[in-house]
């Protein structure tokens, strides 16, 4: 029935570029494996749901996160920026000394620029960006906020980081009851019901789940049913599984109400990851090395589609893509100007028409972090045309790689100086103009 309807609703028309400003929803999830979906290469998984997604939109083969990890990737998405130019180049805590980041935008936020639009605003999920005014949700124009403000949660049911209650409704305090991940779907259909009813006003949605980030936590039966399916795994890997199979269930409710609403021709779907899967909690991230919290391509490159039926026309594109470009692009489309500086480019090219971008545009990624592999310090990756120089810790020297050649990254190049200086020289470049941000907030 399921595939039915999302078939129905994702009908593959050929495109042809809707004048009405359509609604805007981002689903965001949290250390998804490159390979944990059915239609990216996994056997041993089925998710029907983020596969129709894929099949009705235009799935891109290249496109990453802005970090390794949460909070730097969803300040890149909110502000178009690298995630260091916003004062987020590690993860937001709630304890000071484990904390790399402040969120600190220097331009008005992808919410409150589309206000100007005339859009709705409003967020589902997990936040990752503050604790209080002024970096919540409400005071980052967001006319609406259901959700956690926190990064990881403790237990899905309890909800709890930390043993502090993080949940909200807009600025209160709540205490919901059940699975987060079933909890944020229906809040986000309760969301999409209401906002439907006003013809006349577009809206845009973020919804970020926390799932399949760990503690890896499905709900028994979907364990069950996978290890009764299959009974060749692992406990953690079967887990896994299920975790992100119930996850592609509660997203597959939350596209059949779009359908239900009477809204689907009208809006734009794009799905995506934070950052790639978590190699030691069971995630696989098929043929690329590595995994969330390094550089090499299973750390950052992530799946992500975009679907606009009768707009965007089904299929697959090479080109480059990365979260901070989700800024420009939406404001294209709602036909709202950016008069401040970003870093994010527009790919209403690529998702309209089927251009292919700017296959030689650099591309930079950095984290900070602390304890003891990190102590604080940052490490980089850089990429420009086929060619990728990295490092995965701040101790570690940078290694070069030719990505079309070498997809998997194990042979690394010394022998072309040339291509390693001039990404070298871009990256201090870089280096020195987010160093003007102040990256951590200043003691009072």
């Amino acid at each position: 029935m399921r595939t039915l309807l999302l078939t129905l609703i994702f009908c593959l028309s050929p495109a042809t570029h809707s004048a009405a400003k359509p609604n805007i929803i981002v689903i965001l999830v949290d250390d998804l494996g490159y390979s944990d979906l059915s239609s990216f290469g996994g056997k041993d998984i089925h998710t029907p749901s983020i596969d129709r997604l894929m099949k009705a939109g235009l799935r891109f083969n290249q496109f990453y996160s802005n970090c390794t990890v949460c909070t730097p990737t969803r300040a890149s998405l909110l502000t178009g920026r690298y995630p260091d130019m916003v004062g987020a180049p590690g993860v937001i805590r709630q304890w000071s000394q484990n904390n790399w980041g402040h969120f600190a935008p220097t331009g008005p936020t992808l919410p409150e620029l589309l206000r100007k639009a005339g859009y709705h605003t409003g967020m589902v999920g997990k936040w990752h960006l503050g604790f209080e005014s002024p970096n919540i949700p409400n005071d980052r124009g967001f006319d609406f906020f259901h959700g956690f403000l926190a990064d990881m949660m403790d237990d899905y049911w309890t909800h709890l980081r930390g043993g502090v209650n993080w949940m909200r409704l807009n600025k209160k305090e709540i205490s919901p009851k059940g699975h987060a991940t079933e909890v944020f779907t229906q809040w986000a259909i309760d969301y999409v019901k209401k906002q439907s009813t006003n013809k006349k006003q577009p809206f845009f949605l973020y919804l970020a789940y926390n799932a399949p980030h760990f503690p890896i936590q499905p709900p028994k039966d979907w364990l069950e049913k996978v290890q009764k399916r299959e009974p060749q795994l692992e406990l953690k890997r079967a887990t896994n599984v299920a975790f992100v199979e119930h996850m592609d269930h509660e997203i597959g409710r939350f596209v059949d109400a779009i359908g239900e609403a009477g809204i689907a021709e009208n809006t734009l779907i794009l799905f995506s990851s934070d950052n790639g899967g978590s190699i030691p909690h069971g995630a696989l991230n098929g043929k690329l090395r590595g995994g969330k919290q390094e550089h090499w391509e299973g750390g950052i490159r992530v799946p992500t589609c975009a679907v606009w039926p009768g707009n965007i026309t089904p299929g697959q594109t090479d080109a480059l893509g990365i979260t901070m470009d989700l800024l420009p692009t939406f404001c294209k489309i709602a036909g709202v100007k950016i008069n401040h500086e970003i870093d994010g480019h527009d790919l209403t090219s690529v998702l309209l028409d089927g251009h292919n971008g700017k296959p030689d545009r650099t591309l930079i990624w950095v984290r900070r972090e602390g304890g003891g592999n990190y102590q604080g310090r940052a490490y980089y990756a850089i990429r420009r045309g086929p060619w990728k120089l990295l490092q995965n810790s701040p101790f570690e020297p940078m290694q070069l790689f030719n990505i079309d050649q070498d997809l998997q990254e194990k042979s690394p190049i010394s022998s072309n100086k040339k291509i390693v200086q001039n990404l070298k020289r871009s990256l201090m470049d870089h280096i020195q103009r987010s160093g003007k941000i102040p990256w951590q907030k200043q003691s009072k």
